[in-house]
């Protein structure tokens, strides 16, 4: 099994940019297939972005395609969520996710083996 941990959120400017960190240890992250979902107030939780195993394969919801890159490092373990242009309407918890298997359906939350704690990512006006 894997232990994720989010880091890189915070409170910025609309406008402004972020970058969140996902760290993995137990498994070896390159095993896994990575998301990242997010869950405002009162909201369900959403997808953002996918990368496969290998990073081959990158996916983004459209409300954040062309400003949010996803990447991920496997030789560190890690995951990252590039934000930019932020806007009110992405503040919101920010959860990074992994599973082992391939699936059509990577925008689900219940594809995802494992989930991180989450953190906070506020963009003020």
């Amino acid at each position: 099994q894997v232990h994720l941990v989010e880091s890189g959120g915070g409170l910025v400017q609309a406008g402004g940019s972020l970058r969140l960190s996902c760290t993995a240890s137990g498994d070896p992250l390159k095993d896994y297939h990575l998301g990242w979902f997010r869950q405002a107030p009162g909201k369900d939780r959403e997808f953002v972005a996918n990368i496969g195993a290998s990073g081959g394969f990158t996916d983004y919801d459209d409300s954040v395609k062309g400003r949010f890159v996803i990447s991920r490092d496997n030789r560190k373990n890690t995951g990252h969520l590039q934000m930019n242009s932020l806007t009110p309407e992405d503040s919101a918890v920010y959860y990074c996710a992994a599973r082992l298997s391939g699936t059509t359906f990577y925008w689900r939350p219940s594809s995802y083996d494992y989930w991180g704690q989450g953190t906070q990512v506020t963009v003020s006006t």
